[in-house]
């Protein structure tokens, strides 16, 4: 029921521009604001901090709460979707077609709505996709193994997000594009703002050919900690998450640490032990946090259908001496190296077989293509 008595009910588009307002009024991920929405709709809320009332459940105090209600007045919902809409995006609030239903994962700090630019359903892309995340400051090794894996994964219909950095961040979404697959970007700023400015054209890239989301509206810029409040949404969003390098304070692996709460399988990519930047990702694994992958069939394996999406097993292709019985493989080891090699005597000797036996074993190995007789001597073909 409405604070202070009976109201209208409220309508959709009231409840969808009382979020928009919402997102310019509290950061990401409040507790206090995720407790209300919970149970009541978050017009209430807009109006309760219009009239600078309070209420217990907001945790708030006075002075807050005139900081709150001064920011309000200088809040415009419909300016603020009509900017993103001039931009070809949209506003997806929970109850949506598009919205993601597996966010609701996070709780009390499940997002107010999320600004969304670009092409697909959010909520279809969502169901087959995987996080790929590291070190902005990767190496060669890591840049190369994160675009193989991201383009791996989306020839295969997976959808490749990870945060738009630099980096881990930027291969991986360089290797699905590259491939002609599908990209989101979950990013710590406003769909409006290509942050960082060396990977606008690859933002622009990534807007027209997948999808560009935040939980901040338009023009709204990054800062350390919205960074790690967007790290959250991206664990929640997928099926899964692959850290490929990441060093021991590595921001990556806080994306890993939220996966393994939301019970999302979490994998990380083995590097040189004698690399810090894969020092984070040795640890999360060893430590039972994270499985070890090495390729896409083995992520696909871990975040796929069960029984359906197992990896080929792995074998070795064994060797033409491997395929020798005991016998011919003894007498071929005792023909010693070099052009002359040895008459049947010696290789008895050696082989420790009669020399009949022997004689057999070695016209065996010339009809295989392994020997080839020089007179009375015997000498393998190299």
């Amino acid at each position: 029921m409405p604070l202070g008595g009976a109201a209208a009910p409220v309508t959709p588009e009231q409840e969808r521009l009382a979020r928009v307002a919402l997102t310019r009024l509290f950061e990401p991920g409040s507790a206090a604001v995720g407790r209300w929405l919970r149970s009541r709709p978050a017009v209430e809320l807009v109006e309760l901090l219009r009239g600078g009332g309070t209420h217990r459940e907001l945790r708030l105090d006075q002075q807050r709460l005139a900081v709150l209600r001064e920011r309000l007045a200088l809040v415009d919902p419909p300016a603020d979707l009509e900017r993103l809409h001039s931009l070809g995006g949209r506003f997806l609030v929970p109850g949506d077609a598009e919205w993601p239903s597996q966010l609701a994962d996070l709780a009390d700090a499940a997002p107010i709505g999320l600004w969304v630019l670009g092409t697909g359903s959010l909520r279809l892309l969502a169901l087959r996709s995987v996080a790929v995340v590291g070190a902005r400051s990767c190496t060669a090794y890591g840049a190369h193994v994160a675009t193989e894996l991201a383009a791996a994964l989306a020839e295969r219909g997976w959808v490749v997000c990870s945060g738009a950095a630099y980096g881990v961040d930027a291969a991986a979404h360089r290797g699905a594009l590259a491939v002609g697959g599908m990209t989101v970007a979950v990013l710590a700023c406003g769909v409006d703002v290509r942050y960082p400015r060396g990977n606008s054209e690859l933002i622009r890239r990534i807007s027209e050919q997948g999808q560009l989301v935040s939980e901040l509206p338009p023009g709204e810029h990054p800062n350390r900690f919205r960074f790690v409040l967007r790290n959250r949404v991206l664990a929640a969003l997928t099926r899964g998450t692959v850290v490929v390098e990441a060093a021991p304070r590595s921001g990556a692996l806080s994306t890993a640490r939220r996966a393994q709460e939301l019970n999302r399988h979490t994998m990380g990519v083995c590097g040189p032990v004698t690399s810090e930047l894969s020092a984070g990702v040795h640890a999360l694994i060893r430590g039972g946090g994270a499985t070890l992958v090495t390729d896409a069939a083995e992520v696909i394996e871990q975040i796929g259908a069960i029984g359906a999406d197992l990896p080929p097993p792995a074998r070795s292709r064994p060797r033409p001496r491997d395929l020798l019985h005991h016998s011919a493989a003894l007498v071929l080891e005792a023909i010693p190296a070099g052009p002359l090699g040895a008459p049947v005597g010696e290789l008895a000797l050696r082989a420790a077989l009669p020399a009949d036996q022997v004689l057999k074993e070695l016209y065996e190995l010339c009809s295989l293509g392994f020997v080839q007789r020089a007179g009375s001597h015997w000498r393998v073909i190299r």
